[in-house]
């Protein structure tokens, strides 16, 4: 069963959505008949055709204001921009964990309220990129995970403070690979995952890691007018195998 969306008219800004699972949600968007815009730090060396680019630092307010100032109507954000180098907490530079937790927490909220006026006159829809680091630990990018965890509150807190103008959910990534594995955007598998990423859709049930179409697919579903609010979507085939069941068959000694 194919599932299809129709987007014609309407207005989507994907945040750090020039590359990895932020190019995937922006494609999505685009081939569904939105017109979609993408912001980061620095434009792409290949912009996507047909993907209007807008420079801005999403952490800092001026830029997130700025960046409003552009639309006359605005129907869907997604919240992606965010992510972590592997970076133990011991050893490492705190103004490192400062930036991530701006990057991951501050950065969402930013956006979502300069972004709320030209939702609500829409009645639209707030998607935030999640990760299941915000709901277990989270060794090595412990800063990541409590941005994350933060950031599952955030949403749930704007779903009732701004019910019923404008709906807000989270799609919950899980083990996620990109085929652009550079950069600071979510979904950075080899420098999230300290270059240990080799192998680990053994470590999940459905036997991979998420895809950037596996998470532009819930995201299509949130944006699209409807009943759901405050909700959070996993996207992460099933979870992660515990330790113990390896243990439980002597698959690790």
């Amino acid at each position: 069963m194919t599932v299809t969306y129709d987007y014609t008219g309407r207005a989507v800004l994907v945040t750090g959505g020039t590359q990895g699972i932020g190019a995937g949600i922006a494609r999505a968007f685009q081939e569904a008949g939105a017109d979609v815009t993408v912001c980061a730090r620095r434009e792409p060396a290949a912009p996507a055709p047909g993907i209007r680019f807008a420079r801005a630092d999403v952490r800092v307010a001026e830029d997130v204001e700025q960046l409003m100032s552009g639309f006359d109507r605005l129907d869907v954000v997604v919240n992606n921009a965010g992510g972590s180098p592997h970076a133990p907490l011991d050893g490492t530079s705190p103004r490192l964990h400062a930036r991530v937790i701006e990057l991951n927490l501050t950065a969402p909220l930013l956006v979502s309220q300069f972004a709320y006026p030209l939702l609500a006159a829409a009645g639209g829809a707030i998607v935030m990129i999640g990760s299941a680091s915000g709901a277990r630990p989270s060794p090595g990018t412990s800063a990541y995970g409590a941005a994350k965890a933060g950031l599952h509150h955030l949403a749930r807190c704007l779903a009732a403070e701004w019910a019923p103008e404008v709906r807000v959910n989270t799609v919950v990534v899980g083990l996620a690979a990109t085929e652009n594995t550079t950069g600071n955007t979510t979904g950075n598998a080899a420098s999230h995952y300290g270059g240990q990423e080799d192998g680990m859709g053994a470590a999940i049930p459905s036997g991979r890691m998420a895809t950037p179409a596996d998470v532009a697919a819930a995201c299509l579903w949130l944006a699209a007018p409807g009943y759901v609010t405050g909700a959070e979507v996993r996207v992460d085939g099933g979870g992660e195998i515990p330790a113990w069941r390896h243990l439980a068959s002597s698959d690790i000694s």
